[in-house]
C-alpha cells in the first residue's frame, strides 16, 4: 500500500517538472514544439500518478473488508 503513494508522489514531482520545463520552453521562445512534448509528458505523468493513489485507496478499502 505505501509503495503506491509513494510512486504517486514522484509521478507527481515528476509532473511538476515536466510542467516547469514546459513553461521554461515556452518563455524561451526558440522551439514552441518541444514545449507541447514537455506538457504532454506532464500531463501523462499527472495521470498516472492519480491512477497510483486510487490503487492505493482500493488496496487500503480491500484491507477493511
Amino acid at each position: 500500500m505505501k509503495k503506491y503513494k509513494v510512486c504517486s508522489m514522484l509521478y507527481y514531482i515528476a509532473a511538476v517538472l515536466f510542467y516547469l520545463s514546459a513553461i521554461v520552453t515556452f518563455v524561451d521562445g526558440n522551439d514552441n514544439s518541444m514545449g507541447v512534448v514537455w506538457l504532454c509528458l506532464g500531463s501523462t505523468h499527472l495521470c498516472l500518478g492519480s491512477v497510483y493513489l486510487n490503487k492505493s485507496k482500493e488496496n487500503k478499502d480491500n484491507k477493511d473488508k
